[in-house]
């Protein structure tokens, strides 16, 4: 019966709490009552008043129960979420320890104006609490060692998000920050150490005890700027650059790192589709094999127990569904189990799968597939080899009959887990109960949200019971001797269930007068002190309930021997389940006597002979209707013979695989083990050369790893020739020595042909890759004249620095056009049709680098222009960049403009790179000028040439550059640019074109018959061409072309100073040196 509370026990205690049902309450908390169920006795204590918000219970609940020899302690922490603030704005922490009898509040211990935000206990040592308080008051971490009695404040320079501690390391704990830093603390959060900055969220791990060397081992997933990720491993307190460990050869795909048991997954998406890869035991890693045309789009690892991994694939043809796989061992070799496995989304975007283990029964597992747009329950006893429907119950809960026939109509079960650690979920089972699975469902033709029931199975599946007709938590006490039922409903309630004979009988018990919504149950089913903590509330604005239940009543003695019976597993009849007939122990139906934590379940276990379901289809195979794996289409079942030769054997595979943990025996003739047979020698054939990155690109002075793969030949017998294109082959006389990678670094860029050549008595087999070498681009240049005639060629040259990069892709902008013009070359030539200014722009690519260089070019029909020096105390000033040249350039044509009187508008100045300092001069013609003047207007520029000639010689032309700094400007030489029109000038230009034909002859022949002798010309003959690199140019060059060694180009440097002494020595010189600079484009261009 409820005893009514006093009112002055409203004024004890003050909490904040927050239900399931998102209210947020400020209450007050009085100490509650002890509940005796002996049976069907009740009693309540009230917890003061509530307020109508709302938040999630997850973060505004937290409880933690301890049970030791001397005192049994419970912690609560709640807070109070004020909506307007948008903010927790009190918090307080409470202590029992009488197990729920009488609480204590902590807040004077903990700080009164201290605001907690979450609660954690040591795993590995229960009397370790740490305390974390709300980051928008302040970063502190709250540590007590006697399980809350007392605490320490420690301020933190950091916000904390999660906390991960070691399995076996009581004081070692990893700190997840709001800024994706790491840190780590060796005692206990009194200090912390920065361990990795940009990390992922949740990809960070402890070392696995047995597998990694040093207990301290991290495992970290980092992000690189916003891109790709990596897979880091070092010591938590050592964790340097000179310390960290890349154990995966190149990047991964962000949020892929899982460190789970033996194995250590990632994944990396090339070119649209994912390859993913396993480390097992800590050994280099491997690509997961899934059946050739499986193409997955997604993976999730679900389990990996007893040393094989269970992922939910998602195959290219599925949308909404995925399919089940099952490894090997390592978790390298996946053969299917169940395609079309239900998955939702949970409220935080995570893939849910509907598949369920069982617990206590080896290889059980039910799952929720998709058949014909209807999802079904199904179960397997051999661990995914055979799927069946769940039987239906005999009769619904009233005892009526129910007639449902499979595979027309089964029962349905609802398989995913419960988010809230509160309530049960909608299945359950015990380890400690074995056979037991308690579960919401629906009998019918498919799986169902409405008229749901509660079923319970006792004979591990085989057949079903239903125990309510409306959904239920479910909890086992008692160590799994008795369950606990409690409706599962949006109205309150005021009765709880309890059953003793697995759910045959339900004892009703009265635990409030009055109806109370349960929000949740505090709970250690897996103990001896019978004890059970409902929280709750009477209404949305009523107080707070929290009770203490204690069942020991219920029982009169402890379980002996005589109270237990026996009952055997097994599958529809079939007694031998993964490899053994089991028989088990339970408590005989009605007994009311108190299980022991330590007694044993299983009572025998008996082998039997191995069949065909006691295999899973090995890699490659597939099994038919008829139960017998064969091998699927794509598959050559004697690829494993590649690996040896003709006087040795191999175990090759029958298409079956042992289900791990199956303990089956193989009687007589083995035949599902694999059969070793003799090999045979065969000519190589398939051969693959790939990189052990699966790049195609590599930087240089990188080591490349290359990976030789031969899909069928006497590797021993067969031997490789690995020409890496650049001079130097390497050669094995057994392939198989080159399993582990064949590394070589490449100096210089370009584009490598590598060729793998296999060979043995009975044949050859070849294959080439394109390996790119690339370094990155810091620089680029767009060298154009300022002034370009209309309708003649216009040579455009990027420069590039470092001017060894090769491997360069070039867009073109020029003018208004919308699409570029696109060359591996880094010069072009273009004519202009209008006069005008006209923007070019050039951009250069290197792998994800993009730069680029603009400049204005001025088109007109004629011109006039004259190289300028200058005094040498301007190159004491030149730095040499593009805006101090464009600078200087306006001040030379502003002192030319006021000695000659020449408008601004008709002069250009254009100074080149380099030193020493020259410049170009470009007359105008007047933009005013009528097209009938031409003639005129070019007489009128020859004069003005012939006056800057005149001015320039006399010393009239300087500038003050600064206080003190005098810079004189000279002629140098006219130039023989298209000073006029040429239509005009018919001999003229007629004698221009062939001196400039007299002189490429001359250049030519020049080459030619002294290429040896000239430094900086190099033709490869037929005795170099073994030492040269075997490269692939990006400039278009015929074939018969004389190659140039890229040492051997000249500096820009050497090559502007090249040009600035053929302008001076006059315009043949100049056009001759110009012909001469063609034989070597790459001088110009990279």
């Amino acid at each position: 019966m409820c005893t009514p509370q006093p009112d002055t026990w409203y004024d004890l205690l003050e909490v904040e709490l927050q239900n399931l049902f998102g209210c947020l309450d400020h209450f007050q908390v009085l100490v509650p009552l002890e509940i005796n169920l002996e049976p069907r006795v009740g009693a309540s204590g009230s917890v003061g008043k509530r307020h109508e918000s709302g938040s999630n219970v997850d973060h505004d609940f937290s409880a933690w129960r301890k049970e030791a020899k001397r005192n049994q302690v419970i912690l609560i922490l709640t807070k109070l979420y004020d909506f307007n603030l948008g903010a927790v704005t009190e918090s307080s922490l409470w202590r029992s320890s009488d197990y729920g009898s009488t609480y204590t509040k902590l807040n004077d211990k903990v700080g009164s104006r201290t605001v907690l935000s979450y609660l954690y206990v040591c795993p590995t040592n229960k009397q370790k609490i740490m305390m974390l308080s709300d980051p928008e008051v302040e970063s502190a971490v709250l540590i007590s060692s006697d399980e809350g009695a007392s605490f320490e404040k420690h301020p933190i320079s950091f916000n904390v998000l999660s906390l991960l501690f070691h399995p076996a390391q009581e004081n070692w704990i990893l700190a997840y920050s709001h800024d994706s830093k790491l840190y780590s603390s060796v005692d206990f959060g009194k200090r912390w150490q920065l361990v990795h900055d940009n990390v992922m969220p949740g990809r960070f791990y402890w070392a696995v005890m047995g597998l990694d060397r040093e207990s301290d081992v991290v495992h970290i997933e980092t992000r690189i700027a916003k891109g790709p990720a990596q897979y880091v491993k070092c010591r938590a307190q050592r964790c340097t650059e000179a310390n960290r460990q890349y154990l995966f050869p190149g990047h991964v795909d962000t949020n892929s790192l899982v460190v789970q048991d033996e194995y250590v997954f990632t994944q990396v998406t090339k070119t649209g589709r994912a390859s993913y890869f396993v480390s097992y035991m800590r050994e280099p890693f491997r690509r997961m094999q899934l059946p050739k045309y499986c193409l997955p789009k997604d993976m999730h690892i679900i389990s990996t127990d007893e040393k094989q991994v269970f992922a939910a694939v998602q195959e290219w043809n599925q949308n909404h569904t995925y399919s089940l796989y099952i490894s090997d061992s390592p978790g390298v070799y996946f053969s299917l189990s169940l395609e079309n496995l239900r998955t939702t989304r949970g409220p935080t975007g995570n893939l849910l799968v509907d598949f369920y283990k069982v617990e206590g029964i080896n290889g059980m597992y039910l799952a929720n597939k998709l058949v014909d747009h209807r999802v079904k329950t199904f179960i397997t006893y051999n661990k995914g080899q055979t799927w069946a429907l769940l039987p239906a119950p005999a009769t619904d809960v009233a005892g009526n009959g129910i007639h449902c026939v499979t595979p027309f109509c089964s029962l349905h079960l609802h398989l995913e887990m419960s988010e809230n650690p509160y309530t049960s979920g909608p299945i359950t089972s015990k380890k400690s109960v074995p056979g037991i699975i308690v579960a919401t469902g629906n009998i019918g033709t498919e799986l169902s949200s409405a008229n749901l029931g509660m079923f319970i199975t006792s004979d591990a599946g085989n057949s079903w019971r239903q125990i309510f007709d409306e959904e239920h938590n479910i909890w086992f006490l008692d160590n799994g001797g008795a369950l606990l039922a409690v409706l599962h409903a949006p109205t309150p309630i005021r009765h709880l269930w309890i059953s003793l004979d697995e759910g045959k009988k339900w004892d009703r018990h009265t635990f409030s007068l009055a109806p109370l919504y349960v929000d949740g149950v505090l709970m250690e089913s897996e103990s001896d002190n019978h004890i059970i903590t409902f929280f709750g509330h009477f209404s949305h604005r009523s107080e707070w309930q929290l009770m203490k239940i204690d069942y020991k009543g219920l029982f009169s003695q402890r379980c002996m021997d005589g109270d237990y019976q026996t009952w055997s597993l097994h599958n529809k009849g079939e007694l031998c389940v993964m490899g053994e007939k089991q028989i088990f122990m339970k408590r005989r139906p009605g007994n009311r006597c108190m299980l022991s934590q330590d007694y044993s379940r299983i009572y025998s276990s008996e082998s039997c002979q191995c069949t065909a379901y006691d295999f899973e289809c090995d890699y490659g195979f597939e099994r038919r209707t008829d139960g017998k794996c064969s091998p699927a289409f794509w598959f050559d079942p004697n690829g494993a013979a590649k690996s040896c030769s003709a006087d040795q054997s191999f175990l090759n595979s029958t298409g079956y695989r042992k289900v791990l943990s199956n303990n089956c025996k193989e009687v007589g003739r083995n035949v599902y083990s694999p059969r070793r047979q003799g090999c045979r020698s065969r000519p190589p054939r398939g051969l693959r050369l790939t990189t052990g990155s699966g790049e195609l690109s590599a930087p240089a002075g990188s080591n490349v790893t290359f990976m030789v793969h031969l899909q069928d030949g006497d590797s021993p017998r067969t031997s490789v020739q690995l020409d890496f294109g650049d001079g130097i082959r390497i050669t094995y006389s057994n392939l198989s020595r080159a399993d582990d990678g064949i590394q070589h670094a490449y100096r210089a860029t370009g584009i490598y042909r590598v060729t793998a050549a296999a060979e043995n008595s009975l044949g050859s087999d070849s294959c080439v890759l394109y390996l790119h070498i690339t370094s990155p681009v810091e620089r680029v240049y767009l060298s154009v004249p300022l002034v370009a005639s209309r309708g003649k060629e216009t040579n455009l040259t990027a420069v590039v620095w470092p001017s060894h990069i090769r491997t360069l892709t070039f867009f073109w902008w020029i003018a208004n056009s919308s699409e570029p013009i696109i060359t591996l070359d880094g010069s072009i030539s273009f004519t202009f049709q209008k006069e005008g200014t006209n923007k070019v722009t050039v951009q250069v690519a290197c792998g994800s680098t993009v730069l680029q260089d603009s400049r204005d070019i001025t088109v007109k029909e004629f011109f006039r222009s004259l190289l300028l020096s200058f005094s040498p105390t301007l190159d004491e000033h030149n730095p040499d960049i593009r805006e101090w040249r464009e600078d200087i350039g306006r001040v030379v044509q502003t002192a030319l403009s006021q000695v000659a009187g020449v408008p601004t508008s008709q002069l250009l100045v254009s100074l080149s790179p380099g030193l020493p300092t020259t410049a170009e001069l470009f007359i105008l013609p007047d933009v005013l000028t009528p097209n009938e003047h031409k003639r005129q207007t070019r007489e009128e520029l020859q004069t003005i040439s012939d006056t800057f000639v005149s001015l320039l010689n006399q010393g009239l032309v300087h500038f003050e550059l600064k206080v003190g700094t005098h810079v004189s400007v000279y002629i140098t030489q006219q130039t023989l640019a298209p000073l006029v029109d040429s239509s005009t000038l018919h001999s003229g230009s007629a004698m221009l074109v062939m001196i400039c034909v007299v002189f490429v002859g001359l250049a030519a022949f020049f080459i030619y018959k002294f290429k040896r002798k000239i430094p900086w010309i190099h033709v490869e003959t037929e005795d170099s061409r073994e030492k040269e690199p075997e490269m692939i140019s990006t400039v278009s060059q015929k074939d018969d072309m004389p190659k140039v060694n890229l040492a051997d180009f000249p500096s820009e440097k050497d090559f502007t100073e090249k040009q600035l002494d053929a302008r001076k020595r006059g315009s043949m010189g100049r056009n001759m040196d110009r012909i001469v600079t063609r034989e070597y484009p790459n001088c110009t261009n990279v």
